[in-house]
């Protein structure tokens, strides 16, 4: 029993992947498109919590992540100058047969998600982007493709082409804070994420990506730097990681390569209302994102998909009982990811340490249920 036999997507990050790998493990016919020509070319580190860690498991990669990826059980706080002043036990929101988090190579992860489709039959298109939609689901691409499916899925991110296509109004707000990112190797010291609060950045941070590797970061006031070089971007974020010690002197040694940072703002919004127009559908940062404060963007993301993809295929129609439930099992568990990230920004930049344990605790007993 299935509602749909043919899907279209639309974009090729990690809530379209799943989106398709569970589809077709269910017979549908996928076909997906990503405007990029390499679905796995960019992107630096990324931190995986359990509950994303329950679906990449679900997904049939969790064997591929655990060998590319660096799992650990703890977070670390520190002062700026090294010392550390918690070792906490991290929750483990997948389930005590999963690490409570795993940081990895981010092209690694979208390499084998896009592996698993394609062996699964889904048909990927790369360097190709939508023209055309209608809430019919009809679908026309750059390269003159033309369908019509039983639903197209728009997982094409913050700037999401499918949802202005669709004429929805969705404002994206920046929160008023900047991050540096780099990925670099790791050293010894590193085998944890260890978060510093305070100093000349709000926030400094790392996480272990691998065994050679890890990506670190510093959040600072937003500022346009769109006009700095590579290597002015490299020199800035060195200035500012000088500014703490413990690993990061070990870290900072190997800042060195200029293309493997870069500097983007925090920014937040959510669609509070239903996701779909007619036969087309919106998830993961098309309609939700937030700052990476509770390190739960692609988790929400990838629950999404699982949600949507069970739903599908155990339903006889796409019809409002169908649309109603998945609004009644995602809205709820994303407006608290959103809201509680935005509120750990707004504490943080009006000087204030607010309930942060209290807020963390919370959100880890929201994704610890299933989605």
């Amino acid at each position: 029993m299935s509602a749909v036999e043919t899907v279209g997507i639309i974009g090729g990050g990690v809530a379209g992947l799943a989106a398709a790998i569970l589809l077709a493990e269910e017979g549908v016919a996928v076909d997906l498109i990503d405007a990029k020509s390499d679905i796995g070319a960019l992107g630096s580190g990324i931190t995986l919590q359990g509950n994303a860690l329950r679906v990449l498991h679900r997904l049939g990669v969790w064997d591929g992540v655990r060998r590319l990826g660096f799992g650990f059980d703890t977070l670390g706080l520190r002062a700026p100058d090294g010392t550390v002043l918690a070792t906490i036990p991290d929750a483990r929101t997948g389930g005590r047969d999963l690490p409570a988090t795993v940081g990895m190579y981010r092209p690694d992860l979208a390499r084998l998600l896009a592996d698993r489709a394609t062996g699964l039959g889904v048909k990927i298109r790369t360097g190709v982007t939508a023209t055309a939609l209608t809430r019919e689901a009809e679908l026309s691409t750059s390269d003159g493709g033309r369908a019509r499916y039983d639903l197209v899925i728009g997982a094409d991110g913050v700037r999401s082409w499918t949802r202005a296509a669709l004429g929805v109004d969705l404002t994206t707000e920046p929160i008023g804070m900047g991050i540096w990112r780099a990925f670099a190797q790791r050293p010894e010291s590193v085998i944890q994420t260890d978060l510093t609060y305070g100093g000349e950045a709000y926030i400094a941070g790392y996480c272990p990506t691998g065994e050679e590797t890890l990506y670190a970061y510093l959040v600072e006031d937003a500022q346009d730097r769109s006009g700095l070089s590579p290597d002015e971007r490299l020199s800035t974020m060195r200035a500012l990681a000088e500014n703490y010690h413990g690993p990061w002197d070990d870290i900072r040694a190997n800042l060195v390569d200029p293309s493997r940072v870069n500097y983007t703002w925090f920014e937040h919004h959510l669609l509070d209302g239903p996701w779909h127009r007619g036969s087309v559908v919106l998830i993961g940062d098309a309609v939700h994102c937030c700052p990476p404060t509770l390190a739960q963007g692609a988790a929400q993301a990838l629950e999404d998909a699982l949600v949507l993809a069970e739903l599908l295929t155990t339903r006889d129609a796409v019809d409002e009982d169908l649309w109603a439930e998945f609004s009644a099992r995602r809205l709820p568990r994303v407006r608290a990811v959103v809201e509680g990230s935005v509120q750990l920004c707004r504490w943080l930049m009006a000087g204030e340490r607010g309930d942060t344990a209290g807020l963390m605790g919370r959100i880890a007993a929201v994704v610890s249920e299933a989605p």
